[in-house]
This record gives C-alpha cells, structure tokens and sequence, in this order.
C-alpha cells in the first residue's frame, strides 16, 4: 500500500507544490520541502515532519528502490533508508 501510495505521489511531476511547514532532518530545518533529501551515510536520520505532507523514505540514495516507510504528518521518526521524498 505504501509503494502504491508513493508511485500515484511521483506519478503527476507536474502539479507538484512544496509541502507546508518544516522537515528536520538530524534537527537540519528545511521550510517548505520538496522533492528528495538524502538521509544519514552510516547512521539512520532522525526525521521530524511538521508540515501537511507524508514524507516517503527509500531504500536507495536517490529516492530510488523501495519505499521503506512513511513518515506522517506531526510525527518524529528514525529514517531506515537512503533518502527521503516528499512532495
């Protein structure tokens, strides 16, 4: 369900528009996010999503390969993947 829900979110390129809010990324603040974000090298990150978008995270280092998990609105999360999409 989750790769479903991420291929309809990459599906549509063009009427993209940045998430509201801010996504921290090992406490890195990133206002209106878009698009793909890598993630820790050796150690997972630690996401922290306040904005009004699911944030997506990959297998691969370029939001590539799977999707691992999501991270939800309002929620803080470790990051078990590579990268981190959100739209």
């Amino acid at each position: 369900m989750c790769a479903a829900a991420a291929t309809l979110a990459l599906a549509a390129p063009g009427s993209a528009q940045a998430a509201q809010g801010a996504l921290f990324i090992d406490r890195a603040p990133n206002a209106d996010p878009s698009g793909c974000y890598p993630l820790g090298d050796f150690v997972p990150s630690e996401v922290a999503n306040f904005t009004d978008a699911a944030a997506w995270v990959w297998s691969g280092p370029h939001c590539d390969g799977r999707v691992v998990h999501p991270i939800l609105p309002g929620q803080t999360a470790i990051g078990h993947g590579q990268s981190l999409y959100i739209e």
